[in-house]
């Protein structure tokens, strides 16, 4: 974030600056405006850019055991442009390397979910799946595991078909 800013009021300054070196060059035939609105429009744009490469970015920065299931693309009335070309601000992961299995329940896994935003730190839910029911579940305080490996305490979501999360974990 920090650099983004400096990324930003550089972006303003040098676009400022250009202006400035072609009033000169020009013998001053510029209006005097030129400047602060090449700044700003530089910043805006070094703004723009930062917003719709982020995604790109930190998809390439993941490892390989790392498989996106979902993306948020956002749509603002205060930025219009987003209407015709949204950008990426928010998605899920998982983490095929994490998925567990047990030998008496092979129809049932555990998978790390994360979930990674714009301006938001980087979110870890362990989830269980029901790869033969089609269900899942967080895996959230008040959950244990029985001796027989099956899991107590536990709220189940029938999902429905092609869930992004059962299909990347089960493999379907």
């Amino acid at each position: 974030m920090f650099l983004e800013l400096i990324g930003t009021i550089f972006a303003g300054f040098a676009f400022a600056g250009v202006v400035m070196l072609l009033n000169y060059l020009s013998g001053g035939r510029l209006p005097r405006w030129a400047a602060p609105v090449a700044a700003g429009v530089g910043m805006i744009g070094m703004t723009i850019i930062s917003e719709y490469s982020w995604y790109d970015r930190t998809r390439q920065s993941l490892p390989d055991t790392l498989e996106v299931i979902q993306e948020v693309e956002s749509r603002a009335f205060y930025r219009p442009w987003t209407y015709a070309a949204p950008f990426v601000d928010r998605f899920a992961a998982i983490d095929t390397s994490s998925v567990l299995t047990k030998d008496t329940l092979p129809d049932q896994r555990l998978v790390d979910l994360y979930f990674f935003g714009r301006w938001a730190p980087v979110t870890m839910l362990p989830v269980a799946v029901n790869c033969a029911e089609n269900r899942r579940a967080n895996l959230i305080d008040g959950v244990a595991f029985s001796d027989d490996g099956k899991l107590t305490g536990i709220d189940w979501i029938q999902a429905a078909s092609g869930d992004p999360i059962i299909t990347a974990t089960c493999g379907v």
